[in-house]
């Protein structure tokens, strides 16, 4: 991952570098990791998390026609 800078625009740089580790999830990983999980607690937290994206996803689908 590498970021440039033009114009000595270091606020954009910085924005940009911050949505870039947001988009890759490396804080969201960096926090599960701080401390050890057990492999059933991490299949449960993995199984909630894919609901959650599941329930969104029906949230935001447009309703079909028929």
């Amino acid at each position: 991952m590498s970021i440039i800078v033009h114009a000595n625009d270091i606020d954009k740089a910085l924005r940009d570098l911050k949505r870039m580790v947001q988009r890759e999830g490396i804080l969201k990983d960096l926090r599960n990791r701080r401390f050890y999980e057990k492999p059933s607690v991490r299949r449960k937290r993995k199984q909630l998390e894919a609901a959650r994206r599941r329930r969104k996803a029906l949230r935001n689908r447009k309703p079909e026609r028929g």
